[in-house]
């Protein structure tokens, strides 16, 4: 049991894969997708990119402009009413750099400017103000997708912390629980589950982490929620089912791992949201129930969440669904 428990997820219970990539060759397909790359960044590294953005254009067009005042010579020549200079009230680097933060936001206080008497510097200041247009679009579009993305969403979609196995309808079936805890509900939300597991085939060939799909009511509809209260999954165990010859004894032998992908639609932003859990065999209660956690209280229903993970012991045969079909 101890040696179950600290072995490798595939999925966490929170829904972080712990699959890492490595030695990749071609990384310029990552800056091919330069917005998404940048949006997958951690808030650190994305604030430090966004800072650096605007920053590095302001110093690169400070020092053109600097240099540009340098060769015509208007540094020396400030408060001349004879000189006609192309950029007027600059004086030094630090007037420079200035200049270029107003020029680019828009600030215009009125003391530096660039005058008729130079063409490159009204070239510089259309350059300038077509890149910070540029960088605006990219780092706000970046900033307002990663503020609103439905991955935060996912957190308000819970999962219950065990599945368990009992008889419905006179079938042996794996359940558990989902659960939505905002007012604002899913849209066409849909459920699925991968089963995770090693095989060897009879030619010898050893698959690692093979995946296989339970069928959690595709047939028939089951697996499209209105998830308006905590809804009770089930998978019947059946001859299609990878769990059909799976008893309460061999169930304590066995190495694999399901995968729970809840999918829908944000009804606020209208964004696809997904929210992952996995169960593993040791998290699989066999001949449990979950207690109800709905109830109704002055006239309409009320969910208590305190609930949500509670099971009871039922009875239910330790045999497999193989067995209890053949008897």
């Amino acid at each position: 049991q101890a040696s179950k428990r600290q072995r490798q997820r595939y999925v966490t219970k929170v829904g972080k894969c712990r699959v890492n990539l490595g030695n990749i060759q071609e990384k310029k397909r990552f800056l091919s997708d330069i917005f998404t790359t940048i949006v997958d960044l951690k808030y650190r590294w994305f604030l430090f990119v966004f800072m650096m953005c605007y920053i590095v254009t302001w110093v690169v067009f400070g020092s053109i402009y600097f240099f540009d005042a340098w060769v015509r010579d208007d540094i020396r020549h400030q408060g001349d009413p004879d000189w006609r200079p192309c950029i007027e009230n600059v004086d030094g680097f630090i007037s420079a750099l200035l200049f270029s933060v107003e020029s680019q936001r828009t600030i215009g206080y009125g003391f530096r400017m660039v005058t008729a008497n130079c063409t490159e510097g009204v070239i510089l200041l259309m350059a300038q103000s077509i890149i910070g247009s540029m960088i605006d679009a990219l780092m706000v579009g970046c900033m307002f997708v990663k503020i609103s993305r439905p991955k935060k969403r996912a957190q308000t979609l819970i999962f219950s912390k065990n599945c368990v196995v009992s008889r419905r309808d006179e079938k042996l079936c794996l359940m558990f629980r989902v659960g939505d805890l905002r007012d604002s509900h899913m849209v066409d939300a849909k459920i699925r589950a991968k089963l995770i597991k090693s095989r060897q085939t009879p030619e010898g060939e050893f698959i690692p982490l093979e995946q296989s799909e339970l069928n959690l009511g595709y047939d028939t509809g089951e697996d499209r929620l209105f998830l308006v209260e905590p809804q009770i999954i089930c998978h019947v165990i059946n001859p299609q089912s990878p769990f059909w010859d799976l008893s309460a004894e061999s169930l304590c032998r066995e190495q694999f791992e399901i995968i729970i992908i809840l999918e829908g639609i944000v009804e606020a932003t209208g964004m696809t949201c997904q929210a992952r859990t996995s169960y593993t065999e040791d998290e699989i209660l066999w001949g449990y129930r979950f207690e109800p956690c709905m109830s109704l209280e002055k006239g309409a229903f009320q969910v208590d969440y305190s609930r949500f993970d509670m099971t009871f012991e039922v009875q239910t045969p330790a045999a497999s669904a193989k067995e209890l079909h053949e008897l």
